[in-house]
């Protein structure tokens, strides 16, 4: 039985890999599957007609290159087939599609293979998001794909879809505009969406029979198929999402993606571990999988490939799907310098891009707290705003305690914390720190 304790190993001797080319790869004459899993003594793949269901058609091994890389390509067009991996790195692990895969079938069993110029919407090319001379000019709407139009009185076609927000003229049976339209009056700037990338706990082929707002990740780079008008079609929740951020972005508004690095829903059956055992994930002494998400893992963005991933990543999100910024779940685990990278990397793309997030765990980190992208530490990361949960206490009391009140709530001596928030939680001459409640008191400008 395997042993899931890795503090025998020093994750820092595995190889580098730089180019951005890993994983399934589409042209009309062969399609290109390339992974990086440096532990493999042996990389089988599958190719299966259904993204659901029936046996593997067709099996062949990966050939091993340097950098930990394994590569293999097939001749012809397989655009529309399914693919899975398996490791084998001593004894076999479980099929997955890969670290890298952008286009999955229900519930993200097997990768898809395809053609990503049937995904486009039509005058995607000219497709963009407003901009700001300041970032402090965005209004922010925050909402669930899900929620925004499944009412049923909403007056919406596609309720719990990505195209539930391309619909206009939409209204209740009273008359009030609702959806696309709901927004525009509102004046936001901005769609910040709860997590639209492939998540675990919503059975895909049974979208309404369980709720979740998606932090369970499973895939970062595939869309989740509960939202999608066919789940078994990968092509189609690519398709149908481009036109939801074609929508907004064509009435004026941006769409920030909410993004759960932190930490995976399954911790050893996840398809990290199912590729390379133990290395996307941080560990306490004592070998075992470290957890400041409280959900049972934390992810390790401090070792090199598990960085170039995450950036990739958003880089990916940005240039495919043309969002206009991130907001990171659980910010305060992700380390400062991979926060630092994201930014300067990004900013080579498109320095308007908004990056925000919660600048705290929710337990401790074997990682020192210096080190992490913390609020105590928003001076080291120009560019990158941090929520502000003194400011929200203030207001309504301490979230994990429900008897404890705010200055909504009659409670005094909180004027301070309140003024604190409205500045920004930057110093101000009309503030005094002496009345905040508060780790993180900057004193200075």
């Amino acid at each position: 039985m395997r042993n899931w304790k890795f503090n025998h190993i020093d994750f820092s001797t595995y190889p580098d890999y730089e180019e951005n080319d890993l994983g399934v790869i589409w042209s009309p004459e062969k399609t290109k599957f390339k992974i990086w899993a440096p532990t493999a003594k042996m990389v089988e793949l599958r190719l299966y007609k259904d993204g659901v269901s029936g046996e593997a058609y067709h099996k062949t091994n990966l050939q091993q290159f340097e950098n930990g890389i394994w590569s293999t390509f097939l001749t012809g067009d397989y655009d529309g087939k399914f693919y899975t991996f398996r490791v084998n790195d001593g004894e076999w692990l479980e099929e997955v599609p890969g670290i890298y895969a952008r286009c999955v079938g229900a519930n993200g069993m097997r990768g898809m293979i395809y053609n990503p110029n049937k995904t486009n919407p039509e005058n995607w090319i000219e497709d963009n998001g407003p901009r700001f001379e300041s970032f402090t000019d965005a209004v922010l709407y925050e909402t669930h794909v899900r929620d925004f139009s499944i009412a049923e009185n909403s007056g919406i076609q596609n309720k719990g879809k990505y195209l539930g927000f391309t619909e206009e003229g939409t209204k209740t049976v009273d008359g009030v505009k609702t959806g696309l339209d709901h927004l525009k009056e509102l004046g936001v700037t901005h769609v910040h969406l709860l997590p639209v990338n492939d998540f675990v706990t919503v059975d895909e082929e049974k979208p309404l029979e369980k709720y979740n707002w998606g932090y369970d990740p499973q895939h970062y780079n595939a869309l989740e198929g509960s939202y999608a008008t066919n789940p078994y079609d990968g092509k189609v929740r690519i398709l149908e999402f481009k036109k939801l951020v074609q929508s907004l972005h064509n009435s004026g508004i941006g769409v920030i993606l909410d993004v759960v690095f932190n930490h995976t829903y399954f911790a050893k059956e996840s398809v990290f571990n199912q590729i390379v055992p133990g290395y996307f994930y941080r560990q306490k002494p004592d070998g075992t999988f470290a957890n400041a998400s409280g959900c049972g893992n934390e992810i390790a963005s401090e070792r090199s490939m598990v960085r170039r991933y995450i950036i990739n990543t958003l880089k990916y999100w940005v240039e495919e799907f043309h969002v206009d910024g991130f907001r990171f779940d659980l910010m305060g685990i992700i380390d400062t310098q991979t926060m630092q990278e994201i930014r300067a990397e990004l900013n080579k793309i498109d320095k308007g891009l908004f990056l925000y997030g919660e600048g705290w765990a929710a337990d401790q980190s074997p990682m020192a707290e210096e080190q992490r992208a913390v609020k105590q530490n928003t001076s080291q990361l120009h560019g990158i705003a941090s929520f502000n949960d003194d400011f929200r206490d203030a207001l309504k009391g301490n979230h994990g305690d429900k008897k404890s009140k705010g200055f909504v709530s009659g409670l005094g001596l909180h004027e301070e914390s309140v003024k604190f928030g409205i500045a920004g939680a930057v110093y101000h001459p009309h503030v005094n720190p002496a009345y905040i409640d508060s780790a993180f008191i900057p004193l200075g400008n």
